[in-house]
């Protein structure tokens, strides 16, 4: 290298001082770090909804379906569903022969592998995170990972609140707080404003330095153009998406900045974070989102519900009603099992309440003559069926959209033998344009879920 000339670091560094880090080059004697650019390609949304503690036996099979398959009506306790059930797949016989349960059916209910809680290893990447690998180069933000805040004694049990997995070992951080969420997606400044006029002059003087430098600097250069450019786009993309909102009054109520603090009513806390995800997709921030609605055994109160009693964990063993079990408070008792398990019915029809309540969300946005629904693809479910008997076999599983057309959408979906999720999780991945040829233990997609 020719050392007989350096750069004008003062230079450089004029327009970015408090917003932006320069690339370590070689003609410099300090790092920094860079951030990856994102392309934008239109393409379908995942959305993966994870509830815990499985369904009542029976609790999700339909009331009435056609020769085909076709839900003509479903039952009482899925009854919110029932305007959008052209919308919805549901399944029978799907299952996770390699890990069930609160702890390691939780933790792999997105990777397809069992778990090591030793070592903490959940066997491979979580679907969503392959998927974020693949479509989040071109938004702004590759995933968004979202969890409730846990209720009861495993609150703080990793194994129990994570179903995104960066690597085999490594969970995904998880936002509870839906102002963080929505900050992540629209707010451009740190301490400094940005503007259009400071990056135009940061990527000027970063072209005049790539002519005079050497190869290995050239590519650390292209890398901080890159960085300039996605906080360029960012800039760009809140503009742009604060024009939209103005002028879609219908959304402007409910999508705004949320308040600090978490709501206090957990109707309203699941509803701000379902928001969260709506408008993720309608602005395009990310295609890729999870959202666990509470940790996978947890002793959350329903007693909001009218006639429901006790924790969702212990209602879930809805054979026990004496109220005397591991699995109950000491407090709550229930005067049968047949009382115990209607209350447990409840709390799964409440929560398809916020599902309904959702999916119609997306089902009312337009984007370019279809709905934001029939872009996306939206699973919700279960690593646990019957509750009390930590089932494996029959997962509450439902799947609403279209995947862009790639989904046929309205029936019951019903294997003739016991069938890996994972063939299902990969299914969706190549409804989204991800050409991946394995995932967990299946090598064949689930054909019988497309058109």
């Amino acid at each position: 290298m020719n050392k007989s000339w350096h750069i004008s670091r003062r230079r450089m560094l004029r327009g970015v001082s408090a917003a932006m880090a320069l690339p370590y080059l070689e003609m410099m004697g300090d790092r920094s770090i860079s951030i990856a650019g994102i392309k934008q390609h239109p393409t379908a949304r995942l959305c993966y909804l994870y509830f815990p503690n499985g369904v009542a036996d029976g609790a999700w099979q339909p009331a009435a379906t056609g020769n085909h398959g076709e839900l003509r009506k479903l039952n009482r306790w899925m009854h919110p569903l029932e305007p959008l059930k052209r919308d919805i797949t549901i399944f029978h016989n799907i299952w996770t022969p390699r890990g069930n349960g609160h702890g390691a059916g939780t933790a792999t209910w997105l990777t397809g592998h069992g778990y090591d809680e030793k070592r903490i290893d959940a066997g491979g990447v979580s679907a969503d995170q392959i998927a974020a690998q693949h479509l989040g180069k071109q938004t702004l933000l590759p995933s968004l990972e979202l969890s409730l805040q846990g209720e009861g004694f495993f609150s703080r049990s990793l194994v129990r609140n994570t179903i995104s997995w960066v690597n085999r070992k490594t969970p995904a951080p998880r936002d509870v707080e839906p102002r963080i969420v929505f900050d992540r997606m629209f707010r451009t400044r740190t301490n400094a404003p940005i503007t259009q006029a400071v990056l135009d002059q940061v990527l000027e003087d970063a072209r005049d330095l790539k002519r005079q430098a050497g190869a290995e600097d050239v590519r650390k250069i292209d890398e901080y153009l890159d960085s300039v450019r996605s906080i360029e786009r960012r800039i760009q993309f809140s503009g742009k998406q604060t024009k939209r909102l103005r002028s879609q009054t219908a959304l402007q109520e409910r999508f705004k900045r949320p308040e600090q603090n978490r709501p206090k009513e957990h109707r309203e806390y699941v509803r701000l974070m379902l928001d969260m995800i709506v408008l993720a997709f309608w602005a395009d921030a990310t295609r890729v989102c999870t959202l666990m609605l509470d940790h996978g055994q947890s002793n959350r109160y329903f007693n909001f519900i009218d006639n429901v009693h006790g924790t969702w964990h212990a209602l879930s063993h809805w054979k026990d009603a004496s109220g005397k079990t591991e699995d109950d408070d000491g407090v709550t008792s229930w005067t049968s099992a047949k009382v115990k398990r209607d209350m447990y019915n409840r709390v799964t029809e409440w929560h398809h309440e916020q599902i309904a309540y959702f999916l119609n969300r997306l089902k009312h946005l337009d984007e370019r003559g279809t709905s934001l629904l029939d872009r996306s693809l939206v699973l919700y479910g279960s690593s646990l069926a019957d509750g009390h008997d930590h089932s494996a076999r029959n997962l509450p599983l439902l799947l609403a959209g279209g995947g862009c057309g790639n989904v046929k959408p309205g029936r019951l979906l019903q294997m003739t033998e016991d069938t890996s999720l994972s063939r299902l999780h990969l299914s969706m991945l190549h409804a989204a344009g991800i050409d991946a040829t394995r995932f967990g233990d299946a090598d064949e997609a689930l054909h019988e879920l497309h058109r």
